[in-house]
């Protein structure tokens, strides 16, 4: 079971990243950032990097931006592998989607990290 929603998550993922991501979709990816518990912190990261990414403070290429875009919205959306409505486990793919993102681009977060700490 676990596999399967993990996998249809990914299909998901791969769909939210070839759409556009709104101001009004971070907001609301910042509201809903509570219910990803210990994911939470990542998402965040992801969240800076995008609009610092989208202002021109930090350049990531295209593909890292369709990335964390599909995250952003995969969050955001109510069609998802498990609804979010259900309760105790509608988060478990959005969390399973934002660790996924995070460890795919471990290295461009290091690399954030290290830049904008200067």
């Amino acid at each position: 079971m676990k596999k399967r929603t993990f996998d249809r998550a990914l299909q998901f993922l791969k769909q939210f990243s070839n759409n556009s991501v709104t101001t009004e979709d971070v907001a609301v990816a910042e509201k809903k950032s509570v219910n990803l518990k210990d994911r939470m912190k990542d998402f965040h990261l992801l969240l800076a990097i995008f609009k610092d990414a989208v202002s021109g403070k930090y350049k990531v290429s295209k593909a890292t931006m369709a990335t964390i875009g599909g995250a952003i919205l995969y969050v955001v959306s109510p069609i998802d592998a498990i609804p979010d409505f259900l309760p105790l486990i509608g988060w478990t793919d959005d969390i399973a989607v934002v660790g996924f993102v995070v460890a795919r681009l471990a290295k461009e977060i290091e690399n954030y990290k290290l830049l904008m700490r200067k």
